[in-house]
């Protein structure tokens, strides 16, 4: 993989890469969004409790496909308070340290419960 930073446009203004280029025959696993629900049925309170449960999951579906957080090429986050940024962002930093997939934040109304405040799906791949 090769990840793409080009001088011709602005850097990266976070923890991320501009671009990823896959090799041909790359193995690809798409994950669904993930939101703070854990192996039990419960969601717990609050968005840095639910962003734990949610690399929790995206950990545990890379484990089951032989991948890792390293495999990581994009990531789709849906928050629904922009209050929580800096919490979710300190989650994320935690998980995924030096890792700088490819990455989209957006901002909505709500997510599927009232009771769920952020979702993340995610693409890996591995060459």
């Amino acid at each position: 993989m090769r990840k793409l930073n080009p001088d011709t446009i602005a850097p990266p203004i976070g923890a991320y890469t501009q671009a990823i280029l896959l090799p041909p025959n790359a193995k690809v696993l798409q994950i669904s969004g993930q939101v703070g629900i854990d192996r039990a049925g419960v969601v717990p309170r609050g968005v840095t409790a639910q962003a734990e449960a949610i690399f929790d999951n995206i950990q545990a579906i890379l484990a089951a496909a032989d991948m890792g957080p390293e495999d990581l090429i994009k990531l789709t986050a849906y928050l629904v308070e922009p209050d929580d940024l800096p919490a979710y962002g300190a989650v994320r930093a935690a998980r995924l340290g030096d890792l700088r997939p490819c990455s989209t934040l957006v901002f909505v109304k709500a997510l599927v419960r009232p009771d769920l405040v952020v979702e993340v799906e995610a693409i890996a791949a591995r060459a």
